[in-house]
């Protein structure tokens, strides 16, 4: 019930007055702790059970579900779908569904119990301007493509890091793999829509990964990385950028680019679309208003009525950035430290909260998406990262525990 569960709740609600769904039953180990959102909820009037354990939830109740939601911690992702499958239930899975590679196949072989795939919550892939400028990508209509890049900065005060016991870390306290990051888990809707624009040639496809170089810094005192330079290269060709990290102050800024040959795509969630050609035309657009969580339940409760022939994002679509992430951290071998005298301390009085700002993080980015130079190559005390590819993989955890380690 707590944290983006609170989220999905709320979604839920607004869409059993409206008639498309009803929420059966619940969980949380900590329920009564949450008394006040379920007075809010109205569990009770709903007549919604509330359990404080999800394997007797399911025990009990899945003869009455059509699906499960899972908005719990990252670790916690792969048993709780695999507990769904079990019963043959579909879930509707919050990014990331895990960001270790050996798990996602465990969790896609799952899956094949169930009577309908499960959905991924990457928000944005079902935007209809989104799908529609794909279809005009994969027409050729601005040309093939020959990079693609995307500029991140979201502030997170210090108190982020420590709103739960996983937050920033690499390693839950148990051991299993979290790496909750800017990359992997609070800007993945992002990095895995860059995915989705360079991936062909059906609407519904990623790119996939052929070689990943990556630089990951933090200036937050956490296990994890709060800053990512990653390059990848397609299987295609396609050369793609990313520029992401949370230790910035002031309002947050994100930007995604598609290079094609005879013009230049920039998608900026929430805001807009702008298409700049070679000859000097610029086109653009306002996107829609769009409502993430109620949209992309809406969306899978259209493919289980069997309405729509798949979920926007399945499982197995998820491989290319689960892969992506992996890869980025098995290059960067290390995540280098800030140094002191880059980093300064922003009180936000209004908030009454403490923000990091790393003083040349703009002009990093701008190098790195614009000319390819890395922050390694501009005194910010590291090597550069190697060059891996999908054969290194099996390196993984190893390197990831060897980083928890330092």
């Amino acid at each position: 019930m707590g944290g983006f569960a609170g989220s999905h709740h709320h979604a839920i609600a607004r869409l059993e007055e409206r008639g498309h769904a009803r929420l059966i039953c619940t969980c949380d180990p900590h329920a009564p702790k949450f008394s006040a959102e379920q007075q809010n909820w109205r569990l009770a009037a709903r007549n919604v059970k509330v359990f404080d354990d999800y394997r007797p939830m399911l025990e009990q109740c899945h003869r009455d579900l059509d699906m499960v939601v899972i908005p719990t911690p990252i670790q916690l992702h792969a048993e709780m779908h695999a507990a769904a499958t079990s019963y043959g239930l579909p879930a509707y899975v919050e990014k990331p569904p895990t960001l270790d590679y050996l798990e996602l196949e465990k969790m896609i072989a799952a899956d094949a119990r169930a009577r309908k795939a499960s959905h991924v919550g990457f928000n944005f892939i079902i935007e209809k301007l989104r799908l529609s400028l794909k279809e005009r990508l994969l027409a050729g209509e601005f040309g093939a493509i020959h990079g693609a890049t995307l500029t991140a900065l979201w502030p997170r005060p210090a108190s982020y890091f420590t709103r739960n016991d996983w937050a920033g870390r690499l390693l839950g306290p148990d051991g299993r793999v979290v790496l909750d990051s800017c990359f992997g888990n609070a800007m993945a809707h992002f990095v895995h829509n860059l995915l989705f624009w360079t991936g062909g040639p059906e609407l519904f496809s990623w790119a996939q990964i052929a070689a990943v170089r990556a630089e990951l810094y933090r200036a937050h005192a956490i296990e994890g990385a709060d800053t990512f330079f990653v390059e990848t290269d397609t299987s295609t060709g396609v050369t793609m950028r990313f520029a992401l990290s949370h230790a910035c102050a002031g309002a947050s800024t994100h930007c995604e680019m598609v290079l094609c040959d005879k013009a230049a795509v920039r998608y900026a969630v929430g805001g807009s679309i702008e298409i700049r050609w070679n000859d000097g035309r610029v086109d653009k657009s306002q996107l829609e208003p769009f409502d993430p969580l109620l949209e992309n339940h809406l969306e899978f409760f259209r493919y289980l009525r069997g309405e729509n022939s798949r979920p926007a994002t399945t499982l197995s679509d998820a491989r290319p950035f689960v892969a992506l992430n992996d890869l980025a951290h098995i290059s960067s071998q290390t995540i280098t430290p800030l140094a002191s005298a880059q980093v300064c301390g922003v009180r936000d009085e209004k908030e009454q909260k403490d923000y990091f700002q790393v003083a040349n993080m703009a002009s990093a980015h701008e190098s790195f998406l614009g000319r390819g130079v890395w922050p390694s190559a501009c005194g910010w005390g590291r090597a550069p990262g190697e060059v891996v590819t999908p054969v290194d993989l099996p390196r993984f955890h190893d390197v990831v525990r060897t980083m928890a380690g330092r």
